[in-house]
């Protein structure tokens, strides 16, 4: 497989702040790891000369991009409508629960249109993957 045929794309919502939105990805990309099938991940284990062992990370491109918020509710829409892309989503029900159980009881009581989305993870074949993000901005600190 090439390292083009597949891509990761992170989406933060544009009225996130920085701090909040590092916390996002990386709960995300445990998520988009942990769901993901074996394809995802290069070597497991690098050995340095020193013999010094690091963990290896994923063999495809992985980019950060951020859009307005209901962009990033259509882009989780279309994506999940695609049975090929994985998706992590982040609503802001993460931010304001403590527990996993409290998280839980959060999401169950809403429909999914009264979400409020701050990020997502969206994973599979580049193509499919830049129909819904292609035309995303890539997000940095302004």
């Amino acid at each position: 497989m090439n390292y083009e045929d597949k891509k990761i794309v992170g989406i933060i919502a544009t009225n996130v702040e920085a701090n909040i939105a590092l916390n996002v990805i990386g709960h995300l990309a445990i998520s988009i790891g942990k769901y993901s099938n074996e394809e995802i991940m290069g070597k497991k284990i690098i050995t340095d000369k020193s013999g010094t062992n690091h963990l290896g990370i994923s063999k495809f491109p992985f980019i950060i991009t951020k859009v307005k918020p209901g962009k990033l509710r259509n882009a989780i829409d279309k994506a999940k409508n695609n049975p090929n892309l994985l998706v992590a989503d982040y609503p802001k029900d993460m931010l304001d629960t403590r527990t996993d159980e409290e998280l839980v009881k959060s999401i169950s009581n809403k429909e999914n249109e009264k979400l409020e989305y701050m990020g997502a993870i969206i994973y599979g074949d580049t193509k499919d993957v830049d129909e819904i993000t292609g035309k995303f901005q890539l997000w940095r600190i302004d």
